[in-house]
């Protein structure tokens, strides 16, 4: 007998199959039972007869949520049914019982947010939890596809690192070997930066951390970020890159994960129209928007969760504000030369308030002036001496940008918090399970 996932039960209409899963769901009508049983790739309803096969009535008759199963029956189109098919089961074989004594905890019923992040462990077999995945990681595996596509090198950063990149004040400090101090990495561009001038166009994905003490929907102490960095690129170049990537990461979710974004309600029809180019408007373009709209934002102001959605309500797609004021930049970023007070830094909002997904720019190349900028931000010289190196030693033009993974995809799903699209949230206080 052919063991066949759910997602393709429909090619074997009318044939027999066998499905390994978990029972979901059960309801019993007197000699028919119709439990939904799940396996990881969606939901499929069955159907159990006791005057066809008792065996497998009994065996399932009382069964408890989530225990573990293997059933076998013939496949039929069902328009009612979950997915459109449902299983005539003729066998039941149970590989563990879950205790009437312990039952499963999440019920079929609404729960309390605490409580499911308490049981995340768990909570992740929902279908819709089940479902954000998935289109997480297709989000992933066409970012990784693209950066690959437009010649760029995988390269990984390090998670421990001896300084801070994006500012002191929100760096984990971890106890490291004979009494040295290290710290969780905030972000791989330093690094980057390095590999860029031995591979040309390169770019890291992974773990990044920020000590935020911030409970917004939006924040998450532990995220992931995608960052490319290319030597002799501009501004412009990265901008560019920025809009490609997230039109190909929003599309291959479009193109690949319908039932899942199906599953989650989304409007597709706003996703389809994410294609580049993308509007640009200056930063100081932005503060009057704000203007316009209430808010009494003037030059200077870094923009928070409020004026981001703000801005984002003027535009359907990805907006991207560049050259914000120099002194709002961290020490690496380069200036414009036509107007010094101004960092060749863009940001990129997402629509429907979603927040900024994408920051970056082109980077300091001078070594003095990286010096100078060390200083002005109190960051410890010993610290950067191999970062030094790179504009030592062959120093270029070049430039770069992180893209947050949970943002993006908290856009493209819709959720109402960035703690529902990665499997195990870290947040101000919470780090369990």
């Amino acid at each position: 007998m052919p063991v066949v996932a759910i997602e393709h039960a429909g090619q074997h209409v009318g044939q027999e199959i066998t499905v390994r899963g978990w029972l979901y769901n059960l309801r019993e009508s007197g000699k028919l039972l119709f439990p939904i049983f799940r396996d990881g790739t969606g939901i499929i309803q069955g159907v159990i007869s006791l005057k066809e096969h008792a065996d497998a009535f009994n065996a399932a008759k009382g069964l408890t949520q989530e225990s573990s199963v293997i059933v076998t029956g013939k496949v039929a189109a069902e328009p009612r049914a979950p997915g459109g098919y449902e299983l005539h089961v003729s066998a039941v074989e149970i590989l563990q019982r879950v205790p009437e004594a312990n039952p499963y905890p999440i019920q079929l019923k609404e729960h309390g947010v605490d409580f499911l992040l308490d049981q995340r462990h768990l909570w992740i077999r929902t279908p819709r939890q089940a479902s954000i995945l998935r289109i997480r990681a297709e989000a992933e595996r066409a970012a990784r596809n693209f950066m690959d596509s437009q010649g760029y090198t995988l390269t990984d950063a390090p998670i421990f690192t001896p300084a801070a990149c994006e500012g002191t004040t929100t760096l984990f400090e971890v106890d490291y070997i004979d009494d040295q101090k290290a710290y969780l990495t905030q972000s791989g561009q330093l690094y980057v930066e390095a590999t860029a001038a031995a591979l040309g166009k390169v770019y890291c994905f992974g773990p990044t951390f920020r000590a935020e003490k911030s409970k917004t929907r939006r924040h998450l102490t532990e995220f992931w970020m995608l960052e490319p960095e290319a030597a002799y690129a501009h501004l412009d170049d990265m901008m560019i890159l920025g809009e490609g990537l997230v039109s190909a990461m929003v599309q291959a979710c479009v193109k690949n994960r319908a039932r899942e974004l199906e599953m989650l309600k989304r409007d597709v029809a706003k996703l389809e129209k994410i294609e580049p180019p993308f509007p640009r408007i200056l930063y100081e373009e932005a503060i009057k928007v704000l203007n316009e709209n209430g808010n009494a934002a003037k030059f200077g102001d870094d923009f928070g969760g409020d004026e981001e959605t703000i801005i984002s309500r003027n535009f359907d797609k990805p907006v991207i504000i560049h050259r914000y004021p120099a002194a709002m930049k961290a020490f690496y970023m380069a200036t414009d030369a036509a107007r010094p007070e101004l960092s060749l830094s863009f940001d990129m909002i997402a629509p429907e308030g979603y927040g900024e997904i994408i920051g970056g720019g082109e980077r300091l190349s001078s070594y003095e002036t990286v010096i100078e900028r060390l200083r002005q931000h109190n960051l410890p010289e010993e610290s950067f001496q191999w970062y030094l190196d790179l504009r030592r030693y062959g120093s270029v033009p070049h430039a770069g940008f992180g893209l947050g993974l949970e943002r993006t995809v908290a856009w493209i799903c819709g959720t109402e918090h960035i703690r529902e699209v990665i499997p195990f949230p870290r947040m101000l206080y919470r780090v369990y399970p």
